[in-house]
């Protein structure tokens, strides 16, 4: 991009962020969508409709990418100029240290370049795949909230290790390099998950016992009703 104009009505500092982020911040949003080709619409799903109230008479042509939870694309075309391309993304915060998960669907009208704009974007933080509109409430509860669930269970790997006697500090390092390099080597040899934990189960071992424990306090069970919850809840706030 030429030029990037980031506009938050809560923005303080503007030299600062031009300083530090090469980017242009606004408190009003007019001031950003005026002269943009690309309009990024991050912002929660409940302020949608006072945000695109305030600039839909200035997207006509224009694309927009939304990253708002649950709002679908037709939802988003009601309300802005007839010619403005809407593609909707469901983006992950590891994008933060490029190392997102991003999933994004298209609406009418949308170009083979409008599609590698979003994906180059998106792969500039990570990750990138296209999906159906159908499926993007299950990539929020798998992809977009599932980071949430693996702090969830670094914290509690942590937690069983300072229980067994190990310092907090040491706990956590040993929970964190242990999700991380069993993620690699999902990715790195291609075998199935199952697959790979077979490899470490030992008959009558250690790992079987923990495992036991695992499949009868449902852990498997409780993290498949955690994605169908959250993307129920994605659903859910298309409708408000």
């Amino acid at each position: 991009a030429d030029e990037i104009t980031g506009c938050d009505p809560l923005v303080e500092d503007s030299d600062s962020n031009e300083r530090y982020f090469n980017i242009k911040t606004r408190k009003d949003n007019l001031a950003g969508v005026r002269d943009a080709d690309i309009i990024i619409l991050a912002v929660k799903p409940q302020l949608m409709s006072e945000v695109l109230a305030g600039i839909a008479d200035y997207t006509d042509g224009k694309l927009i990418i939304s990253i708002a939870a649950g709002i679908a694309i037709e939802k988003i075309k009601s309300r802005v100029a007839d010619t403005a391309r809407v593609v909707r993304v469901m983006p992950n915060t590891p994008a933060l240290i490029g190392e997102g998960m991003s999933a994004f669907c298209t609406g009418g009208g949308i170009s083979e370049s409008d599609r590698k704009i979003v994906a180059e974007i998106l792969q500039s933080v990570g990750e990138a795949v296209e999906v159906e509109e159908s499926l993007m409430d299950a990539v929020t509860g798998l992809s977009g909230s599932g980071p949430a669930y693996v702090y969830l269970i670094i914290e509690a790997l942590a937690d069983g290790g300072v229980l067994m006697g190990l310092a907090r500090e040491t706990a956590q390092k040993l929970a964190v390099q242990t999700v991380l390099g069993s993620a690699r080597m999902v990715l790195e040899t291609g075998k199935h998950p199952g697959e790979l934990k077979d490899a470490v189960t030992s008959p009558a071992g250690t790992t079987i016992r923990a495992l036991e424990i695992l499949e009868e306090k449902g852990l498997r069970s409780a993290l498949i009703e955690a994605v169908k919850a959250a993307a129920e809840r994605s659903r859910e706030l298309n409708n408000m």
